[in-house]
């Protein structure tokens, strides 16, 4: 029995630690899905510890709710399911986001660019201020190895054999790591790999030309971590004035057209939540 229930849609992982509600988090981007999407099918991905604390609000927003089989990760080594997600999603083709990102405007007539390959990878990332970044501080690893300049936080891929071959791959890169970052890469600093490390670790194998776009730099998202928006605090908060405005996310006044990665969990509070809540309830009834 085929696992593709439908043609296109957003799949996201949301397992939830102490600290972190990512259950949360996917809701959110799930209603800013439906609020800005023609194409709004939407997946998420939760362990079974994550599935005991779906309520029936969550029930009736996600399409689909997928129960990992085979949890993989640990308190420090957070991302490890990551790779899973091709043998998961319910979609013949997948947008893959992080729970912790939202749309403000419809990026439909991105899927037509997203097939000219079967697997596209962000590239780089912007500011606040819709600019693309030019920060490397949280890529040292990348420049000292020459791995792409890519991330997860925004990724497309349909069911071929590239993406089957580039997802094994990022499987023995998470099972392997420590060997690769004592023998194959230069000035590691990372102990645990994030997934971005282990996709550009991934697309360099497999080819960076058969995993990104680089000519399409629209494909790609804001991201809110502190350097690359000359902010002094994690909570970017306080430090900019931020407002949500009939599904408008505005920072500094500068309206944020592109997927927003806002980064510090916090953002989401319940005025948030609720907002979405009302918007949701008059547009899809």
């Amino acid at each position: 029995m085929s696992q593709h229930k439908d043609s296109q849609g957003f799949v996201t992982f949301a397992q939830n630690t102490d600290q972190v509600n990512y259950l949360q988090l996917a809701y959110v981007q799930c209603m800013s899905i439906k609020l800005t999407q023609k194409i709004n099918k939407y997946a998420v991905i939760v362990d079974k510890k994550t599935e005991n604390q779906i309520e029936r609000h969550h029930r009736e927003m996600f399409d689909y709710i997928i129960v990992l089989d085979n949890d993989t990760t640990t308190d420090v080594a957070r991302f490890n399911n990551e790779w899973q997600v091709f043998n998961l999603t319910p979609f013949k083709e997948t947008v893959k986001l992080e729970s912790d990102l939202l749309f403000t405007r419809s990026i439909d007539h991105w899927w037509n660019t997203f097939r000219l390959r079967d697997i596209v990878l962000s590239v780089s990332c912007k500011n606040y201020q819709g600019l693309n970044s030019n920060v490397r501080f949280y890529r040292k690893l990348f420049d000292d190895n020459g791995l792409p300049d890519v991330y997860n936080g925004l990724m497309y891929f349909r069911y071929t054999k590239t993406a089957h071959d580039f997802f094994n791959r990022a499987k023995e890169i998470f099972q392997e790591y420590t060997a690769i970052s004592d023998h194959a890469l230069v000035n590691c600093r990372e102990v645990h790999p994030s997934t971005d490390v282990v996709y550009a670790i991934a697309a360099s194998i497999i080819g960076e030309e058969h995993c990104t776009l680089p000519a399409a730099d629209f494909i790609n998202f804001v991201h809110m971590k502190p350097q690359i928006n000359n902010n002094r605090h994690e909570r970017w908060q306080k430090d900019f004035i931020t407002e949500l405005d009939q599904g408008m996310i505005r920072v500094n006044m500068y309206n944020q057209y592109d997927p927003f990665h806002y980064y510090d969990k916090s953002y989401v509070t319940e005025e948030i939540i609720n907002e979405y809540r009302t918007r949701c309830g008059k547009i899809l009834g």
